[in-house]
C-alpha cells in the first residue's frame, strides 16, 4: 500500500533532486521514497540516542545490547565497500557510503553503551578481555 503526498520544494532542492534522478537513471518520487527510506533508521537511532541509557528500563537495554543494523543496509554497506575497494564507486555511492557508515557508527556506539550500563545494573557480566 502507499499513499500519495504532495509537496513544496524550493527550486534549488527540486533542481538538485531532478540532476540526481537524471544521473542515476530514476525516477524523481522514486529517488526521495528511496533517500526517506535510508533516513528514517537514522533518525530512529537519533530517537534512541536522545533518551538517556541510564533511564532506559532492563528489557529495552537487553534489547539495545543486540542492536544490529538493518539487513538490507547491512549487504548494501557491504556491496558499496567492496566498490570502493575495488574504485568503482560513483559519486552517489559514495555519499550513500557515508551515510550508512554514519548509520553503522551510531548505532555501534549505541549498543557499547547499553553494554556498559546493563554491565552496570549486573544484567550481563562485564566482557573478558
Amino acid at each position: 500500500m502507499s499513499t500519495d503526498l504532495t509537496i513544496s520544494l524550493p527550486d534549488e532542492i527540486y533542481h538538485q533532486i531532478e540532476s540526481l534522478a537524471q544521473l542515476s537513471k530514476r525516477d524523481a518520487a522514486e529517488l526521495l521514497t528511496d533517500t526517506i527510506k535510508m533516513i528514517l533508521p537514522l533518525l530512529n537511532l537519533q530517537t534512541q540516542f536522545e533518551k538517556q541509557i541510564s533511564l532506559v528500563p532492563d528489557e529495552e537495554l537487553i534489547a539495545l545490547t543486540q542492536l544490529q543494523m538493518e539487513a538490507e543496509q547491512d549487504c548494501r554497506l557491504s556491496d558499496l565497500l567492496d566498490k570502493q575497494q575495488a574504485g568503482t564507486l560513483t559519486e552517489n555511492e559514495h555519499l550513500e557510503l557515508q551515510f550508512l557508515m554514519q548509520v553503522y557508527q551510531a548505532g555501534l556506539l549505541r549498543k557499547a553503551q547499553a553494554l556498559s550500563e546493563a554491565v552496570k545494573r549486573g544484567i550481563i557480566a562485564p566482557l573478558n578481555v
